[in-house]
């Protein structure tokens, strides 16, 4: 097989229903076959985000955004290293991490959190901060943010059309968090994870793959111990300190900003803790 990813030789790993899947050495990266990629990238999908997908979706949407986004912002914002004044949800469905973060930080949340879903639900947030359009349609730039199960649906050319953007929308330092399940976490954690009739998921990018795609952009990729569905993307990266000692010099406003008058430090807790769960 050829890989979709890298165009390198590659193995084939599994055929699942009816869809090619191979395990490229190049790139390690798991990917859907190449011809399927191309009927993609032409607008025919495996599976087609209409209403039915997301009448599936919403459940698990909301509860996402009340647990594991909500965790990942957190840590996310303890190892940026610059004030978090602007962050946002990329891919955001029906944006409920907003109604999430307005329920645990509302201090903050119509004035530094916001989100952007290019082919939303019929029922979303109303949230303020919610943009329905693509990352280059937002106004100015943001200091760090979170993608969470968005880019294991995407292609290539896909990604490299959300990273020309996100890069004109990034501060330098600014820091993103991308949790998506990763080869290792495929292979011995989830094997079903690919799934593209279903869940639309057509690849499980590989460290190399990574490391191109979001280079090209001028993002430094930084993997986070013991967390095989997640890592960082710096943006013109000057510190190479590792994620899990970031959170003890975290940014005195960092820190700040994930303190609430109302509901206290439940979201500073949930960043440190989530921070070092898995080392």
């Amino acid at each position: 097989m050829q890989c979709a990813v890298c165009r390198q030789n590659a193995q084939l790993w599994r055929v699942v229903d009816g869809h090619a899947y191979s395990d490229c050495d190049s790139c390690g990266s798991i990917a859907i076959d190449a011809a399927s990629v191309i009927l993609i990238d032409g607008g025919l999908f495996p599976r087609s985000y209409d209403p039915s997908y997301w009448e599936m979706e919403v459940q698990a949407a909301r509860s996402r955004s009340f647990g594991v986004s909500l965790a990942r912002a957190a840590e996310t914002i303890l190892y940026c290293r610059r004030p978090v004044n602007r962050f946002l949800d990329i891919g955001s469905g029906p944006g409920f991490f907003l109604d999430a973060i307005s329920a645990y930080l509302p201090s903050k949340s119509q004035t530094h959190f916001f989100a952007a879903e290019k082919f939303p639900p019929e029922v979303h947030t109303s949230h303020p901060g919610y943009l329905v359009g693509e990352v280059g349609d937002l106004e100015g730039t943001f200091d760090a943010g979170i993608c969470v199960e968005v880019i294991e649906h995407l292609t290539p050319l896909m990604l490299d059309g959300i990273l020309a953007q996100l890069a004109l929308k990034s501060a330098p330092q600014s820091l993103f968090l991308f949790n998506t399940g990763l080869p290792s976490y495929v292979k011995n954690e989830d094997i079903g994870y690919m799934d593209p009739l279903r869940r639309g998921h057509i690849i499980s990018w590989g460290w190399n793959a990574l490391r191109t795609a979001f280079g090209r952009h001028g993002f430094t990729i930084i993997p986070i111990t013991g967390k095989s569905f997640a890592f960082l993307a710096e943006y013109q990266s000057i510190d190479p300190t590792r994620p899990e000692d970031r959170i003890w010099t975290a940014l005195p406003e960092n820190s700040s900003l994930l303190r609430d008058p109302e509901m206290g430090e439940v979201m500073f807790i949930l960043g440190l803790d989530g921070a070092r769960a898995y080392i």
